[in-house]
Parts: structure tokens; C-alpha cells; sequence
């Protein structure tokens, strides 16, 4: 990402102008700290500043993190975002650890489909750092986090942040901080293990503005009986992870949303944290978005009313490729009714393990969806038989509904399945993938939301595609403009 010039850095940084946040990172020499530009310290004069389009990026030249406005909590919000949906994807498989579980730098090249230089070079183009300084940095944040607002023991925190010792938590604490991780936690913090489900509550950070009620509302409106609970104020799930069960819960806060996770094993909270910041699309540069749909006419007046407007993302990917098919050719209603009876005929108990009565079943694995009897389920036969033969086909490529080489790659895979259409394919790529540019044209309630001829017209999808050209690399934010201007007529 090529940063703006250094003055105009350094006005935001004197202004504490929060639309750079999670865009530059300002390295002050004389101190060797490097902060956000919200930082509240007083503003360094313009020659000792050094400026960063990445934590990382700061982190790899030498300076360490501020403790005043803590890095941490910074959005990942790069403007590059639809400009390298290769970078995206590799932070979200780093967010999830493959750099920890899976042997670095060659597994996350072959999982992206790309050579190691290539995906090196794409990382200093756009974050100013290699992928492994990306991860490491990642994983001393997320510490930092878990010391300064849970009650996990530090050897708990090493664990869930991806260290592997504890030995080398401390060392890298004590030459990035020039103290001990311990030193770090605030008084009130005395530590303490909780008895079955470990309960963690962390902020999740992003930059404003940010479409709460937009989100929800798209997400209660799929929500799930049994395994999501939805009102205005709070969402909550269950959650199944390697065979372990647990629930998380997000409400809104002041700048920042709050997770409260439950789950019996601490080493999987990396990656929850990771799911959750993509299913609140916590990472999305609003501004930029918004600023290149705006200058579509039609669009202009729904980016207007909703700035803060985000792309819902998905917790699972197999579990969104079930519902998307249980949604061909019926309403959301009737969606939600087909995966609810789902969830009953082979979803996972949880009633009672989780503390919500709301929440009483995890959402089925491919193996319980491919143990159950689907012949009753009042669905034409050519869909249940595409349910049938989606969990096999995950069974016989467990990669094949994950970001394995390009976004297009990916969607191709989706297209042999039975019963993945056009559609299917899109609209899984919109939320599980993340894709920014993907867009399901033939669906209902884009065609009836999208105005593309004079007299209100419902357009053809073809016609719909055609139009959506010029809303590319952010066609996915177009289709959630839509949809939300479908719901805030329908409640006119």
C-alpha cells in the first residue's frame, strides 16, 4: 500500500484523525515506539516520525508497541482491500494460524496458490513486511490483549496466542517491551481459571463508522433456532471446534464491539477471534468503499444513508454452503425453517453446556449431515440430493470450501458440485470467502432492490451483472446496499 505523503501522515496524526487508523502507524525515533495515529501522547515532531502501512511493518523495523494506545486494537483496515484478494485471504488463514500449525511460509503459499516470492512481494507491496513478521506481530498483539483484559494465566496466554513455550512468550516479551509479560496486566487482573468453559471478553476494534443495526438485522433475519440467538443489542451462537463445543456472544460497544467467548480450549482463540472479525467484517474500509460506490448515481443516496454499512461474513464455511442450498429457490423464512429442522435431525446437543437456554444444538458437521436420513426433509429431491453430496464431497477434499488458490478457483471447485448454481457459488463467496467483489446477480431480492431502468423496471440478472461492472473491485458492498434499502422499504 503506498502511503499518503509524509505532511499529510503527520496532519493526521496531529489532528488524531481516526479515519488513518488501521491505515498508517507512526514510528517516533526518539522513542523507539510506534503508535496508532489516535495516540493520545503528545505528537512528535515531524523529522523524528517514521510512517507504516502496517503494525507489522513497524514491528519489523524495531519499534515497539505503544502502551497508551495499544496496537492491538487497531482495525486491520488497509485501503489495498479489493485491490489484493490474495493478501486478504492470507491474513485470514495467518488469523487462524497456519503459520503456527502448519509449517509457515510454504503451507500458506500453497494453500493461496501462489509461489513464496510472489506472496512475499505482495506483503512488503502492501503491508511493508513479510508474511512471518505479520504473523509474529499478530500473535504478540493478541497477547498483549488477552494479558491486559482476561484472567488467563500467562501460561494460557502463551497457549492461545500461539507461542510455542512459554519460555519463548517471555523472552519476546522481554525484548519487545523491555519487561515482563506479567508487568503488563493490570492490577484489578488477578489471574484465575475458570471451572469447564474458559470465558474470555475482549474488544474488538474497527474504525467508525459502523452499521450495528444493518448487521443485525441481516444476521437475525437468517438466524437459526437453537444455534443463534439474536435481538437488537446482542448475537450469540454455539460453536464447534475439533470435536469441542462452546458459544460466543457479541454486543455493541463505544468504538468497538464485545466478544464474550466460552470454550473449553484457550489454543482456539486466535482463531475465533479471527472468524468473528470476519463474520462483523470488522476490517473493511468503509471510507474507501463507499466513496467508489457513491459515485454511481443509484448508489450514491443508499451509501449516504448508511455509511458504516458492512458485509456480513460467515462463521464456517461448510455450514454457510448448507444454507445456502437449503435457501434455493425459497424465501429466508422458509430457509431458516429447512436448517432448523436440520439442526434438530443431526445438529450436536449443547442444552445446558453452554449457560444461554437459547442456545441448545451446535450447527451438524459434514459427517453428522452425512449420517442423516435427509429423504424425509420437504425439499425436492434434487436439492436433498445436493445436500447429500455435499458433505461427501467435503469428506473427500477437506479444502475444498476452504480459500485454497484465487477467489475464481475456488468458485469454479463450488461450480461441479450438485446443485451449485451461479448463485450458490456468489453468494458463498460474498460471506464465507470474504470476497469484496463477489456478487450473486440472479438473487430475489437484488433484482427487486436494484433500479436499473427508468420506470423501476426489475432488471433482468444479466442486466444486473452488466451494471455492477462499474461497482467492481466492491460489488459485494453494492449487494448489501441493495438489500438493505429492500429492508428499509419493506419497513417504510
Amino acid at each position: 500500500m503506498e502511503l499518503p505523503p509524509h505532511d499529510a501522515c503527520h496532519r493526521a496524526l496531529a489532528s488524531r484523525d481516526a479515519r488513518f487508523d488501521g491505515r498508517i502507524f507512526v514510528g517516533v525515533k526518539t522513542t523507539g515506539i510506534y503508535c496508532r495515529p489516535i495516540c493520545p501522547a503528545r505528537t512528535a515532531k515531524p523529522e523524528n516520525c517514521t510512517f507504516f502501512p502496517s503494525a507489522a511493518a513497524a514491528q519489523e523495523a524495531g519499534f515497539r508497541p505503544c502502551l497508551r494506545c495499544r496496537p492491538e486494537l487497531s482495525p486491520d483496515a488497509a485501503a489495498w482491500r479489493g485491490t489484493s484478494n490474495t493478501v486478504s485471504r492470507a491474513l485470514a488463514l495467518i488469523g487462524e494460524g497456519v503459520f503456527d500449525d502448519e509449517h509457515g511460509m510454504p503451507a500458506l503459499a500453497a494453500r493461496l496458490g501462489v509461489g513464496e516470492r510472489h506472496l512475499r512481494r505482495l506483503f512488503q507491496r502492501h503491508l511493508g513486511a513479510p508474511p512471518i513478521a505479520v504473523a509474529q506481530t499478530r500473535r504478540v498483539l493478541f497477547a498483549k490483549q488477552l494479558i491486559q483484559e482476561t484472567r488467563l494465566s500467562m501460561t494460557e496466554v502463551a497457549a492461545a496466542s500461539g507461542f510455542g513455550s512459554v519460555r519463548r512468550f517471555n523472552d519476546v516479551f522481554r525484548s519487545l517491551y523491555r519487561r515482563p509479560a506479567s508487568s503488563l496486566r493490570p492490577r484489578r487482573g488477578a489471574t484465575a481459571r475458570a471451572a469447564g468453559l474458559s470465558t474470555v471478553t475482549l474488544r474488538l476494534g474497527y474504525r467508525p463508522p459502523y452499521d450495528w443495526d444493518a448487521m443485525i438485522a441481516f444476521l437475525d433475519a437468517r438466524a437459526v433456532a437453537g444455534v443463534e440467538c439474536v435481538s437488537p443489542e446482542r448475537y450469540a451462537r454455539t460453536i464447534e471446534l475439533d470435536g469441542r463445543v462452546g458459544s460466543v456472544e457479541v454486543r455493541p460497544g463505544r468504538g468497538h464491539l464485545v466478544a464474550t467467548i466460552r470454550f473449553p480450549e484457550v489454543r482456539t482463540l486466535l482463531s475465533i477471534v479471527a472468524r468473528l472479525r470476519r463474520l462483523f467484517d470488522l476490517d473493511a474500509d468503509v471510507e474507501t468503499i463507499g466513496a467508489h460506490l457513491a459515485g454511481d448515481r443509484r448508489l450514491a443516496p443508499l451509501v449516504a444513508r448508511r455509511p458504516g454499512l458492512r458485509t456480513p461474513g460467515a462463521w464456517d464455511g461448510f455450514e454457510l454452503a448448507v444454507r445456502a442450498v437449503l435457501g434455493q429457490q425459497v424465501s429466508i423464512v422458509a430457509a431458516r425453517r429447512l436448517a432448523a429442522a436440520l439442526v434438530a435431525r443431526a445438529g450436536t446437543p449443547v442444552a445446558g453446556i453452554t449457560g444461554d437456554t437459547g442456545l441448545t444444538y451446535a450447527f451438524p458437521t459434514a459427517a453428522r449431515v452425512a449420517a442423516a436420513d435427509l429423504s424425509t426433509m420437504p425439499m425436492p429431491r434434487a436439492r436433498i440430493a445436493a445436500l447429500s453430496a455435499l458433505p461427501r464431497a467435503a469428506a473427500a477434499d477437506p479444502r475444498l470450501l476452504e480459500p485454497v488458490g484465487t477467489s475464481a478457483d475456488v468458485v469454479e471447485r463450488l461450480m461441479k458440485l450438485p446443485g451449485f448454481g451461479p448463485w450458490t457459488a456468489q453468494y458463498w463467496a460474498l460471506r464465507a470467502l470474504h470476497d469484496s467483489d463477489a456478487f450473486p446477480a440472479a438473487d430475489v431480492g437484488l433484482l427487486r432492490s436494484a433500479v436499473v431502468a427508468r420506470g423501476g423496471k426489475r432488471p433482468t440478472p444479466a442486466a444486473l451483472l452488466a451494471r455492477a461492472e462499474r461497482w467492481r473491485p466492491w460489488r459485494a458492498y453494492a449487494a448489501q446496499h441493495l438489500w438493505a434499502s429492500g429492508r428499509d422499504a419493506a419497513h417504510a
